[in-house]
């Protein structure tokens, strides 16, 4: 594709704020995100396109290295430039496959990739049986609320109540699961060409809703160490944090360790995302270490019940300050009005025994993860596989080759894996796997098993292939 035709598909991409650059990439991934610059499509040279778009040949330069860092674009000496993906001269990403997973599911793959509760729990179907009479009785009420029904944001406000936060219901934002929390929260807080500062690795979830706004990781290890003074170098518009159970490691920081993360923050006014999708899913089953937002008033809250009760049940939310929830709700308001009203309703039905669901779930979550540890350990003993105490995968380390080559072995024997590189904004873990431990144990057993044989028949290719940011929770 020439250089004309490319700037023509560009459009008018210097619309808006931030950099030139940013905002050439964020174009530029949105035409290969949608097809119409597709895999192996050749790009312009710099200069060309530069020349073609009278910007600064640096402008071109940064655009195609931020694409290139986030494995959608290959840039090659004497090659050029080229959308990633066959028919280029790369191997495939497993971000396809995943992809293919979700929207064709096949019987006969097994599935490490999304971790969730694959079945309603018994006390998701009471709830729904509890709220048929109320959902009968009502009247007056359209069923559109774009911050939440009145009931779910009491019910979540109590929940932090109980959790030692005083939440009014007016901090609530209900959203349709996690990921639309983290949408809403990058649209609402980001700019093209501001700074996110975050983890790395981190949960993709996060990172794509991130490039979306066209923003520009900063990376820490997990944990987020030396946190204030990356704060004070990066200056970031938003930081975001995964402080329980950490997706992908399982990492939990202390009570000094969060007190240390929600001050920086605030000490610098920069609102800090806390994600805490997974922090009731403690093989304990009793208290949840207490919310960032305990610690400091810059904190953004999210939670969700897809990972304690079931990802069909697509409720989430936000907890953050009144005003700071009532442009969330106008920004949803535009998309689609409020989420599913009797979902909303056994939502909060369920979160009045949210400690029953969560002790019911601890132990059968708690022996799913040491079976797939011992039949990794039995059947492929040279992966490191390090144990967790919550949550719902495992981050393997692979001894040879790299996640994203190996999880295409691994798809030719029907399992579906989650390669580390795509979940890490600072170009590593290229050798790791996430695998969650969510099936019944035969199913797991058998997991191994194909993954056992897929190992066997793996040959790591000269140079590591290029990872794509993966679909995945």
């Amino acid at each position: 594709m020439d250089p004309i035709n490319v700037a023509e598909r560009l459009g008018r991409w210097s619309a808006g704020r931030g950099p030139l650059y940013a905002l050439l990439a964020a174009r530029l991934r949105e035409l290969i995100d949608d097809g119409e610059l597709p895999p192996g499509t050749r790009l312009p040279p710099d200069r060309a396109l530069a020349g073609t778009l009278a910007v600064g040949r640096g402008t071109v330069v940064a655009a195609y290295d931020l694409l290139h860092t986030e494995g959608r674009i290959v840039r090659r000496q004497g090659s050029g430039t080229r959308v990633a993906g066959p028919p280029a001269d790369t191997p495939d990403t497993t971000g396809a496959p995943v992809l293919l997973d979700l929207l064709e599911p096949r019987s006969d793959v097994i599935g490490l990739a999304c971790a969730a509760p694959d079945a309603p729990p018994p006390q998701l179907i009471e709830a729904y049986t509890r709220i048929l009479p109320a959902l009968a009785a009502t009247t007056g009420d359209i069923g559109y609320h774009p911050g939440g029904h009145p009931d779910l944001r009491r019910a979540v406000a109590a929940y932090y109540e109980r959790r030692g936060l005083a939440t009014g219901p007016e901090q609530i934002l209900v959203t349709t699961g996690g990921q639309q929390a983290l949408s809403l929260l990058a649209r609402a807080f980001l700019r093209p060409g501001d700074r996110v500062l975050l983890e790395a690795p981190t949960y993709p979830g996060a990172l794509e809703a991130f490039r979306e706004a066209a923003a520009v990781p900063r990376t820490l290890p997990p944990g987020l160490p030396g946190f204030a003074a990356a704060i004070r170098a990066a200056r970031p518009a938003l930081a975001y944090a995964v402080p329980t159970f950490q997706n992908p490691t399982g990492s939990v920081l202390s009570t000094l360790q969060r007190r240390a993360l929600a001050e920086a923050a605030a000490a610098a006014d920069v609102p800090l995302i806390d994600d805490e999708v997974r922090a009731e899913s403690g093989f304990s089953g009793t208290e949840t270490p207490p919310p960032l937002a305990a610690f400091g008033d810059s904190v953004l809250t999210v939670g969700s019940l897809s990972k304690v009760a079931w990802g069909g049940l697509r409720v989430g939310w936000v907890r953050a300050s009144s005003a700071i929830v009532a442009r969330l709700a106008r920004l949803r308001a535009v998309h689609d009005l409020g989420g599913n009203l009797p979902a909303q309703l056994a939502a909060a039905d369920l979160l009045t025994n949210l400690d029953g669901l969560r002790a019911a779930a601890a132990p059968v979550r708690r022996a799913q993860h040491d079976l797939l540890r011992e039949e990794l350990a039995r059947l492929l003993p040279d992966w490191e596989v390090a144990p967790v105490t919550g949550g719902h995968s495992l981050w393997v380390r692979l001894p040879r080759g790299d996640g994203t080559s190996f999880a295409q072995a691994a798809l030719r024997h029907r399992v579906v894996v989650l390669p580390g590189g795509g979940m890490d904004a600072a170009g590593g873990s290229t050798d790791r796997l996430r695998l969650h431990f969510l099936h019944p144990p035969e199913v797991l057993s058998t997991a191994v098993q194909r993954l056992a044989a897929a190992w066997n028949d793996y040959r790591a290719p000269a140079r590591p292939a290029v990872s794509a940011p993966p679909l995945a929770v």
